[in-house]
């Protein structure tokens, strides 16, 4: 039975969880409303040392110097502690962008464009996304679900607690409410939130081979409109606007048709040519546009005015082994806010690892650490309109955050293809533990915790 707490700590909130004596605390505070533009130094990380984060029930009820936290709340036997000294803290990822309910694999197809073949030669030869769609359409639903969840968890483990995920591997009407429906299954079965994306049009059905115009109307016409009846089940609205799939008109007009129905939009925009996707995010007003390497200066500009997220993807560009990069440089200098994601898919990006995509983002895109860090994080919330809810370790989040294997958020970079993941807590609740020194309620922790209530 837990010792009673004293008329003193009684006076005080209840942690459930407390995490504490990190080495870094990396609160990113400070970014809710807006997310961070420009060149990030360590100061935009709100880096405290031998901090704490204290929860209750799925909310961070403190944050700060572990002194401070400690003399702000109560805990007693029932809460649970992490002792992290010597292992920094962070907020748990966002991955703001993936594909993560498919069938099948592309192997073979990755080959091919090792051996020299395009992209876009494989995809008009039959193979690409149509080839994961023509898997995915025979695979039963509890198959799809069952193989998600099965990422999803490796996701959990490299520290993700909220990832979007896009329909597109159907693209039939009711196939991509299937798929949607898939989707909804799976977070109901997974320890994080699950943000779902409508992409219906993501390439042209095969029925429609030849026919954009015609199957962007079926999009308009019948698909968004029964999604929008059921609005639990897709909360943005995305297009790939690209050579082969679908033009800026053509994308204008879904996206016009989303909005109206409630949608908040999402477009890949100019990632093999320039054909217009960026200048019609700035124009719309997308929460974010994504891949954007073709993006010019000046549309650029026009990107940083709308407020629009620009979410870069270096699994892709390292798996595709692009030339031509997203211009990081100039995003920097006219204050373009970056988010980094993994992409996952099963073509372009099979990367899971958020932890990963932000390593890979500072030699394959240019980032500094601080911004790759910020970009995986902060950014990526906005990148999903949840800057309010995550990605920073602020009182009122949800707690959600990652305690790492090293002593410093720097550690998680350079160890390139090492997750530096210890420990991941989501919701409030720690929902995955790796071994080493900072495992939960540790004999020193258990003492001192007494000493303090």
């Amino acid at each position: 039975m837990a010792a009673p707490l004293s008329s003193r700590a009684r006076s005080r909130l209840y942690a459930d969880l407390l995490v504490r004596r990190a080495s870094q605390l990396v609160t990113l505070a400070g970014h809710s409303d807006r997310p961070i533009r420009g060149a990030v130094d360590e100061a935009a990380l709100g880096i405290v040392e031998d901090g704490a984060v204290a929860c209750a029930g799925d909310r961070i009820v403190a944050a700060g110097p572990t002194s401070r936290v400690e003399s702000r709340i109560a805990w007693d036997s029932r809460t649970a502690v992490i002792d992290a000294r010597d292992h920094a803290v962070i907020p748990g990822f966002v991955d703001c962008h993936t594909h993560s309910l498919y069938a099948g694999d592309r192997a073979a197809e990755w080959a091919r464009r090792l051996r020299g073949e395009s992209y876009l030669t494989i995809l008009r030869s039959g193979g690409g996304i149509l080839s994961t769609v023509r898997r995915t359409r025979e695979e039963p639903l509890d198959g799809l679900v069952q193989a998600a969840v099965q990422r999803l968890f490796r996701m959990v483990r490299s520290g993700t607690t909220t990832v979007e995920i896009k329909s597109g591997y159907d693209l039939t009407p009711a196939g991509e409410v299937r798929l949607l429906e898939a989707v909804r299954a799976c977070a109901e079965l997974v320890p994080i939130q699950v943000v779902p994306t409508f992409l219906g049009a993501h390439a042209v059905a095969p029925e429609y081979a030849g026919q954009p115009d015609r199957y962007a109307a079926l999009v308009v016409d019948e698909m968004l409109p029964a999604l929008a009846a059921r609005p639990e089940l897709a909360r943005f609205c995305d297009v790939f606007c690209e050579e082969g799939a679908f033009d800026a008109d053509q994308s204008r007009r879904i996206l016009n048709r989303a909005r109206e129905l409630g949608f908040a939009l999402k477009i890949h925009a100019d990632q093999f040519h320039a054909g217009g996707g960026t200048r019609l995010a700035a124009e719309l007003q997308a929460v974010s546009a994504d891949h954007l390497n073709f993006a010019t200066p000046e549309e650029l500009s026009l990107l940083a005015a709308s407020g629009t997220v620009a979410v870069l993807l270096p699994g892709a560009e390292l798996t595709m082994r692009s030339a031509k990069r997203p211009p990081v440089e100039a995003m920097r200098e006219l204050g373009v806010p970056m988010a980094v994601a993994t992409d996952h898919n099963p073509g372009t990006s099979p990367i899971e690892s958020m932890a990963l995509a932000c390593a890979l983002a500072c030699p394959v895109l240019g980032m500094t650490p601080e911004e790759a860090l910020a970009a995986g994080t902060i950014n990526a919330a906005h990148a999903l309109a949840l800057g309010q809810e995550v990605g920073s370790l602020e009182v009122g989040k949800r707690a959600d955050l990652v305690v790492l294997t090293g002593p410093s958020y720097l550690h998680l970079l350079y160890r390139l293809g090492v997750d530096g993941v210890e420990a991941v807590v989501g919701g409030g609740r720690v929902v995955w533990a790796g071994g080493g020194g900072a495992g939960p309620l540790s004999g020193t922790a258990q003492k001192e915790r007494e000493d303090v209530t």
